[in-house]
Formats: C-alpha cells, sequence, structure tokens
C-alpha cells in the first residue's frame, strides 16, 4: 500500500464519494486503520494478483513458500533472497562456461556451452531490470535434477555403472530429468503463451527463444541419457 495513502496516524485519509467501495477494502489482518484494496478473482475463484487476467501459481519451491507474491506474480515479485540467488546461479553458469571452454573439447561439448550461454542471457536480463525473477526461479528448478544427474557421473567415473545403484540412480535420474527439464519447461513456455499480452515484446522474445532452445536441447539430452543407460545396444 503506498504510503502516499496514510495518514501520520497509519489510518487511510477520508475523502469523499467512497461509501460503500471503502467497506470491501477491510485487511485481511482486520485491524483498525489497515486497509487494502479488495483482491480481485479469476473465474476459479484465485486472487487475480496486480493484473486482472493472471492467474496464479501455486508454490513451486521453497523461495515461492516463503515469499507467496512471488508465486502469484512471476513478473513483478521476488524477494531479496531470490534476487541474490539469480546473482549467485548467474556466476555459476559463467564459472562453468569458463571451465568447459578451457578444459574440454568443443566438438564434446557445444550443447551445453550452447545451453549456458543462453541461461546467462536471460538470466543476466532478469538480475539488471529487477523483473521476470519469479520466472528465472521456476527455472532454476531444473537444478533438482543436477543432482541425479551428477551423481549418476560420479557412479560411473568410480567404475559402478554395472551395479544395483547405478541404476536406480539412473532411474531416479530419468525421472527426475522428465519432470524437472522438460515438464517444468514446457509448462514455462505454457505460461509463456498465456501472459503474452503482460510481458513486453524484447522479453518475450527472449524468452520463447530461449524455451525453445532449452527443450530441443534437453529432450536431446534425455534421449541419449536414455540409449545409453537403458538400451543394451548403445550401453558402454
Amino acid at each position: 500500500m503506498p504510503t502516499s495513502d496514510l495518514s501520520p496516524s497509519g489510518s487511510r485519509k477520508a475523502s469523499g464519494g467512497r461509501g460503500p467501495a471503502a467497506s470491501g477494502r477491510r485487511s485481511r489482518l482486520g485491524g483498525p486503520g489497515r486497509t487494502e484494496p479488495a483482491a480481485r478473482l479469476t473465474s476459479a475463484g484465485w486472487p487475480a494478483g496486480p493484473r486482472e487476467h493472471r492467474r496464479p501459481q501455486h508454490p513451486l519451491a521453497l523461495g515461492f513458500y516463503f515469499y507467496p507474491p512471488m508465486g502469484e506474480d512471476l513478473i513483478d515479485q521476488f524477494s531479496p533472497s531470490a534476487h541474490c540467488l539469480l546473482g549467485i546461479s548467474i556466476g555459476y553458469f559463467v564459472q562453468d562456461f569458463l571451465d568447459m571452454i578451457c578444459n574440454q573439447k568443443l566438438q564434446k561439448c557445444w550443447e551445453l556451452l550452447f545451453h549456458h550461454f543462453v541461461v546467462i542471457v536471460c538470466f543476466g536480463f532478469a538480475f539488471l531490470v529487477r523483473r521476470f525473477v519469479g520466472f528465472a526461479m521456476v527455472a532454476l528448478l531444473v537444478e533438482i535434477n543436477s543432482v541425479f544427474l551428477h551423481l549418476r557421473t560420479i557412479l560411473r567415473m568410480a567404475g559402478l555403472a554395472n551395479t544395483t545403484s547405478f541404476r536406480l540412480a539412473s532411474l531416479i535420474n530419468l525421472g527426475t530429468y522428465l519432470v524437472f527439464r522438460i515438464l517444468i519447461l514446457a509448462w514455462m513456455s505454457r505460461w509463456l503463451a498465456l501472459n503474452q499480452d503482460n510481458v513486453p515484446a524484447v522479453p518475450y522474445a527472449m524468452g520463447t527463444v530461449g524455451m525453445a532452445i532449452m527443450l530441443s536441447i534437453n529432450i536431446v539430452l534425455f534421449y541419449r541419457l536414455l540409449r545409453s543407460d537403458f538400451l543394451p545396444s548403445h550401453k558402454e
């Protein structure tokens, strides 16, 4: 609630002609002098948020749980910790990008380099303009799968590729990959389409192209994992 609307005592300034409308603006806290605009509802009965036709999002991670407005408005609402996490994530992708350039052959990692470049550009834009931070937090949910993807790699490096532990890790890896790297990105693409009118042209174009690239890369990598771990004729 803007501070300009409050008198020194903390109550809303009286103005003529507000009558019945003011009575419908009581705060949920119910205390005297605590008022806010009445929430608009979508057709599903959920609060519409700052824009009347925006659809609410369910809490998707701890950041959304502790700061629910970010789940309702992926464009403008975010907490300082979410913005800080976005900056740390950009630093990680920059470091990993440079490490691959210096220590790996280009033909073996060009997909990941391209992936990291797109992520750095999109995340960097959100970090600098301080908008779409919530949308970026949804994108970071793909890193949940990274835990099992790296576990799989560690088990292979340890020579345990033919063990039950590796097969279990591979199953969990594929399951979380499908949910967090493909379905989440598909949901984000759908969100962009549904909120096209709320997103300016430049970030909308960046998001659309980025989602198309990310989905394509992750689908290809999913097939490679499936072929390597579960198709006998292609196992290494």
